[in-house]
């Protein structure tokens, strides 16, 4: 029997290596990863210059606390402020941490601004932020909270795309509007344009700040650096993780200047946040995925895979719409999506689960057409299987 703690309801595959695209088995069984650890590994398995980079830093220093300044830290901030919004960054280890940090960030903005009773945010349907209970407790979701009441005041909930809901909601007491630009976990749901824009206005009015979580769809996932590029809106806060170390445990808390001035000295911490091996990692990924280039094959592998799910989708009753954009694409299945996960993976092909009975594609940023000719391929098959 395992002694690991029953927290996960895993498949009894394990792997021992994994290469580009694909993962491997200690008996050899190759499958083609579309699911990237869960939108981790965006350059993939064993990327020479991620490892490179990660050599190089275990072998001089693995840990020194931020006690003291760490070089590669500086570094890395220094270029997620050149690339966004933001003036300054806070890192941690996930993205629930990171999320945590932009909560506490968002109401002691306010306080410091002597308005200490505005401490509600607002979050949206079917969305998910992490596993602690202040993240429980933004997300509302039953089958996540179960067991683990009572969940944190502060938190009230709109149906996503709802405007009149939302204008109704915010009041003096809302501190922040916290939401997805591309929901992950909740059925890879793209909020649209016009809803951004109409949050930035209320923003305006009303003073509430704009709170977007990009631990899933950021760090060139949807074929920009950050999703919310594809709008011309910019948050006041950002949270990031995920693929930002490209397998090494890294989140991030950006924040614009009025916003991260509320912070001194004590507000917050992290013993293991931006030490100089996750940090290593970070400044490796973003060598890569920083380039227009990059960005420019994330589009267009994207574009490709989309059609390619669509033009399946008219040919089979197993699935019907697709959703997504870049290389974070979903299916909405006719039959159980675990089902289909099991079914896909029994083929060759790694995907994850997620709301609304969808089956999620987050293949490494590296993916090229022949790995998405495989993996449609290998989808077909499944279909054909189950359709009989």
């Amino acid at each position: 029997m395992s002694a690991v703690m029953k927290t996960y309801g895993s498949s009894e595959i394990s792997f021992e290596r994994g290469e580009g695209m694909y993962l491997y088995t200690e008996s050899g069984d190759k499958y083609l990863d579309f699911c990237s650890g869960i939108a981790v590994s965006a350059l993939g398995h064993s990327h020479p210059h991620l490892i490179r980079a990660l050599k190089e830093q275990t072998e001089k220093l693995l840990h020194v606390s931020n006690l003291y300044k760490i070089p590669g830290q500086e570094k890395m901030a220094k270029r997620l402020v050149e690339n966004t919004f933001a003036s300054s960054v806070f890192f941690c280890n996930s993205g629930a941490e990171a999320v945590e940090c932009g909560i506490k960030l968002a109401r002691k903005f306010h306080y410091e601004n002597g308005d200490p009773n505005r401490f509600r945010i607002i979050t949206c349907s079917n969305s998910f932020h992490g596993r602690t209970l202040a993240t429980l407790s933004a997300a509302k979701q039953e089958k996540h909270m179960a067991g683990f009441a009572p969940m944190l005041d502060g938190f009230d909930q709109v149906h996503i795309e709802d405007i009149e809901k939302l204008e109704e909601v915010v009041n003096e007491s809302t501190a922040c509007i916290l939401l997805e630009p591309v929901q992950g976990e909740g059925g890879v749901v793209v909020t649209s344009n016009h809803y951004l824009e109409k949050i930035q206005q209320i923003s305006k009015s009303t003073g509430a700040l704009i709170f977007f979580d990009e631990v899933q769809c950021g760090i060139a996932r949807t074929g920009k650096l950050f999703a919310h590029e594809w709008s011309s809106v910019k948050p006041d806060i950002m949270s990031l993780a995920k693929g930002l170390g490209g397998g090494i445990p890294v989140g991030a808390c950006l924040a614009n200047e009025k916003v991260s001035s509320a912070m001194k000295p004590g507000s917050h911490g992290s013993t293991f946040g931006g030490n100089p091996t996750s940090m290593a990692a970070a400044n490796a990924v973003f060598d890569i995925v920083e380039k227009t280039t990059f960005l420019k094959h994330v589009q267009e592998m994207g574009k490709y895979f989309k059609e390619s799910l669509v033009s399946l989708g008219q040919e089979t009753n197993v699935f019907g719409e697709v959703r997504g954009m870049g290389l974070l694409v979903g299916i909405v299945c006719n039959i159980t999506n675990t089902d289909m996960v099991k079914e896909l993976e029994d083929n060759g092909l790694l995907t994850v689960a997620a709301g609304d009975n969808v089956v999620r594609f987050l293949p490494p940023l590296i993916t090229e057409k022949h790995h998405i000719d495989e993996a449609v391929a290998i989808l077909n098959d499944v279909c054909r299987q189950l359709s009989t």
